[in-house]
C-alpha cells in the first residue's frame, strides 16, 4: 500500500464520516465533480448512464465496510484537507444495456463551510487499481 494511505482508523470514526457525508448527500450539499480534470467521472456517469437519482442512490449505499483509507489533499493551499476514500460493489447497466458487478472508486472532501459542511465527491468511477479495504 501506498505510504500516504491511512488506515489508523476504527469502525466508529469511519461511520461518524460516512454519517456526515449522507447527511450532506440527502441535504443535496454536494456535488460530484466534473469538471476538465475529473473525465473520468464524466465518463462513468455517461457509459452507466447514471442519473442523479441513481448517483445519489450510490452513495447513500456506502457502507464502513466500503472504506479504503484516507489521504491528505496534494493541492497547493488544500493540504490540510484530509481525502476518504471508499470502494463499493454495485449491479449497473452500461449503455449496451448488459448488466455488469462494477467497483465504484469514491473519493469524498469533506469541506466545513459557514454555513456548515459540504462534500466533494473527487472521484466517482471505476476503479482502477487493486484495493485495501480496512474493515473486510
Amino acid at each position: 500500500m501506498n505510504q500516504h494511505y491511512n488506515q489508523n482508523y476504527i469502525k466508529e470514526q469511519i461511520c461518524s464520516v460516512l454519517n456526515t457525508i449522507k447527511d450532506c448527500v440527502r441535504e443535496k450539499r454536494y456535488v460530484i465533480s466534473k469538471n476538465k480534470n475529473r473525465q473520468e467521472n464524466i465518463d462513468f456517469i455517461n457509459e452507466y448512464n447514471l442519473t442523479s437519482k441513481k448517483q445519489r442512490e450510490i452513495l447513500l449505499g456506502t457502507e464502513p465496510e466500503d472504506f479504503c483509507h484516507t489521504l491528505q489533499n496534494i493541492n497547493l493551499g488544500f493540504e490540510h484537507e484530509t481525502l476518504y476514500v471508499f470502494c463499493r460493489q454495485v449491479m449497473l447497466f452500461n449503455f449496451r444495456g448488459a448488466e455488469e458487478l462494477v467497483d465504484i472508486y469514491t473519493k469524498f472532501n469533506i469541506i466545513d463551510i459557514s454555513s456548515g459542511k459540504r462534500v466533494i465527491v473527487i472521484s466517482f468511477h471505476k476503479c482502477n487499481n487493486p484495493i485495501d479495504y480496512l474493515f473486510r
